[in-house]
């Protein structure tokens, strides 16, 4: 098989990258990433290195159709995976034209590139803040929720997964949208909440806490997700949606507790901070049809993973 992987250089598309080569020892994968601030090419060095030839690197932005172009002239491919995205809700509120740029009309010139070019399967890898906020007691996010975004992050993912499935009903693209709860796991940028807080927690710095840190999420593991994005690649209907969550929903306050506590850090670390902009108050995802339709199911326990994940950056410096 032959994959174009765009996004492959950052925190979850590397993980997948690795995935792929490890489920499949005669994959060849090409890897396009624009390598912004979020991407690195040493998140896949060792794994690129041993793939050899099997491997190749384009750094192009999905937004910029001549970049993309030679690379899909080039590429024969089996099945395009689009990872690529700007993901932080506070610079999508600071700068939101470059969000829609990269993840909705990055993704509409992706999928048209693979249309063109007749490229068997696309997936657009998305997320459950497209979905909303939930109050406490409203049943998970299932893949048939309504479209309720509340920034502008979500809004141009949002925008990317409609113009993803309308290429479907349109003009019969075997088009799969994947939509995940907040992932964590090593190699995650240093802007999203277990990281920034581990990074602070060990330099003894005040860790910064929205509002009144009740804000929840459901958190899953890296590896479950990318397991759940290659479970959908494969087996997942045209012009279907996948919600994959490990059923962990936690209060933003009590995971930054967790990390402390495994750091062997005082509580007195936490300095509460004045709510984001349209801050979503609760994420939940209901995986039934995943497990249903795609056999996958989360396994990667959540406090043995965060465990990890703190020994990780640690370990790191």
């Amino acid at each position: 098989m032959r994959y174009l992987v765009t996004g492959g250089c950052g925190f979850i598309g590397s993980h997948f990258v690795r995935l792929l080569f490890a489920d499949d020892a005669e994959a060849e994968v090409t890897n396009v990433d624009l390598l912004t601030y979020a991407g690195s090419e040493g998140n896949v060095e060792d794994v690129a290195t041993a793939a050899g030839a099997r491997y190749r690197f384009a750094r192009a932005d999905i937004a910029d159709a001549g970049a993309m172009r030679p690379v899909f002239e080039g590429g024969a491919f089996d099945a395009v995976i689009n990872f690529a995205a700007e993901s932080h809700v506070d610079r999508s509120i600071a700068d939101p034209g470059s969000f829609v740029r990269t993840n909705t009309l990055g993704a509409a010139g992706l999928v048209e590139l693979a249309r063109e070019f007749g490229v068997p399967k696309f997936v657009q890898v998305s997320t459950d803040e497209v979905y909303g906020s939930l109050g406490d007691d409203d049943p998970p996010f299932t893949e048939e929720t309504p479209l309720d975004p509340s920034s502008p992050y979500s809004a141009s993912k949002a925008g990317g997964d409609l113009l993803a499935l309308a290429a479907h009903r349109t003009y019969g693209q075997h088009v799969v949208v994947t939509r995940c709860s907040n992932n964590y796991g090593p190699a995650q940028f240093p802007e999203k909440l277990i990281p920034v807080m581990i990074a602070k927690a060990c330099a003894d710095e005040p860790l910064p806490v929205y509002g009144d840190g009740r804000n929840v999420r459901d958190w899953i593991h890296v590896s479950d997700h990318c397991r759940g994005v290659l479970a959908a690649l494969r087996r997942g209907g045209a012009g279907e949606v996948y919600n994959f969550g490990a059923d962990c929903e936690r209060a933003n306050l009590e995971i930054v507790r967790a990390i402390l506590s495994l750091l062997g850090k005082p509580d007195s670390l936490i300095a509460f901070v004045t709510d984001r902009p349209g801050h979503d108050w609760r994420y939940a995802i209901d995986s039934g049809k995943a497990r249903r339709q795609l056999g996958w199911a989360a396994e990667r326990d959540f406090e043995q993973g965060l465990r990890e994940t703190v020994d990780w950056y640690v370990a790191r410096g």
